[in-house]
């Protein structure tokens, strides 16, 4: 498969706007096995998500990853952890278009479950080689690519799902200084920002792939103790499995067919206005778009 081929195929998307689906999409066969492709599993949630879904025989478990000791001690520690012994890795840097294109180019098969969790939380401005702000090329930029990578395999893989891991502390996003090259950087502004594009953006990519098969949610994890969160400032209450519970219910449960461009927090829908405003969401998917 090339990379112009699937280019050519996500074009297509971004020009197709369907109905709501309304109907139900019948399930897998029982038998059939499963894939799951999940980024930032060696941060503690991305793990306790991998782990969990791992418990399920029926699934493959993918973990997308920069660091390849790394990568071998998480799916490791998952299968030791389940006895799944399909448990792999692929390498690639979330905050590199380039990396993530070319991780799905060594891809086959179907992908059933994406689920976007990579995230960093810098205390000091930083870029990636290409010049982009660091947050926001892993926080945000990441989950795009990495939907826009994967898609046709999603598409192989239908009915499929999306998640992306965003948070209820959301908000501030300046359309215009998305990277912080105006205003004075601040890790916390930043990380909020880019959960606020998240939420938005699964609204944008539901419209665009709902006429696949494929539906794109996001949730909040829980206030989980994590180097993230300690980046912040922020501890924690809750354990990792805790934080996973709501993702993995997504991943596994028919709620996570059954509906698209929603936003959940403890396993409830909840409102979400920054999806609301479609001019918005349609502003910054076309400034995404353009990276």
């Amino acid at each position: 498969m090339s990379a112009n081929y699937v280019n050519s195929l996500y074009q297509l998307t971004i020009r197709v706007k369907t109905p709501i689906l309304d109907f139900i999409m019948e399930p897998k066969m029982d038998n059939e096995k499963r894939v799951a492709l999940v980024t930032g599993v060696t941060g503690a949630i991305g793990k306790a998500i991998a782990r969990r879904i791992s418990e399920n025989r029926k699934y493959e478990i993918v973990i997308l990853c920069r660091n390849k000791e790394k990568a071998k001690k998480a799916i490791n520690d998952i299968a030791q952890a389940t006895g799944n012994s399909n448990v792999r890795y692929e390498l690639a840097d979330i905050s590199r278009c380039s990396s993530i294109k070319a991780a799905s180019e060594r891809w086959s098969g179907p992908l059933h479950v994406l689920i976007n969790g990579a995230g960093v939380t810098p205390p000091r401005r930083q870029e990636t080689p290409e010049g982009i702000e660091l947050q926001f090329a892993t926080n945000v930029l990441g989950y795009f690519w990495t939907i826009q990578s994967f898609l046709e395999y999603l598409r192989i893989g239908s009915p499929s799902r999306v998640i992306n891991i965003a948070s209820y502390w959301a908000g501030e996003l300046d359309i215009s200084d998305l990277e912080f090259k105006r205003r004075r950087y601040s890790n916390s502004q930043a990380y909020r920002q880019s959960k606020q594009a998240n939420r938005m953006l699964t609204v944008a990519f539901a419209e665009r792939l709902r006429s696949y098969g494929i539906t794109v949610n996001a949730c909040h994890p829980g206030d989980v103790n994590s180097r993230l969160s300690n980046n912040l400032g922020f501890g924690g209450h809750e354990n990792p499995d805790e934080g996973a519970r709501t993702p993995v219910w997504l991943a596994m449960n028919p709620i996570g067919q059954q509906v698209t461009g929603k936003y959940f927090e403890y396993m409830r829908e909840v409102r979400c206005i920054f999806g609301e405003n479609r001019e918005a969401v349609e502003e910054l998917f076309q400034v995404c778009m353009r990276y």
